[in-house]
């Protein structure tokens, strides 16, 4: 077994971070929805993830979430380069998210994570 994090990350918008944090749980943004799975994105891929696919884009959060939640929901599936990503299979609930923050970039442009607190 691979030694993989216990936190992935996900990008969401003012309005999806607004439906999360009102209704407990969010369904997915438009491509989850069409791809049956929630994006989710290792540290080590987020600042990528964020260049690709949401580049020119304002009023963004990033959610952390722990992994350990979400048992068989979660898988780690191949993506661009041949990297493993965590895709939730499952709504994203709240409760499973432990901190969050509007999103924000280091000096280097690497997104910053949140913290809790």
């Amino acid at each position: 077994m691979t030694d993989r994090p216990q936190t992935a990350y996900k990008v969401l918008t003012a309005d999806q971070m607004a439906t999360l944090e009102r209704d407990g749980t969010f369904a997915g943004a438009p491509v989850d929805l069409a791809d049956g799975y929630v994006h989710l994105s290792t540290a080590n891929q987020l600042t990528e993830t964020v260049d690709k696919h949401f580049a020119g884009q304002t009023d963004l959060h990033v959610a952390a979430v722990d992994l350990g939640s979400f048992g068989g929901s979660l898988k780690w599936e191949e993506s661009r380069g041949g990297q493993l990503f965590p895709h939730l299979y499952g709504p994203l609930l709240l409760e499973t998210v432990i901190a969050y923050g509007p999103l924000e970039r280091d000096d280097d442009g690497t997104v910053r994570l949140p913290v809790a607190g």
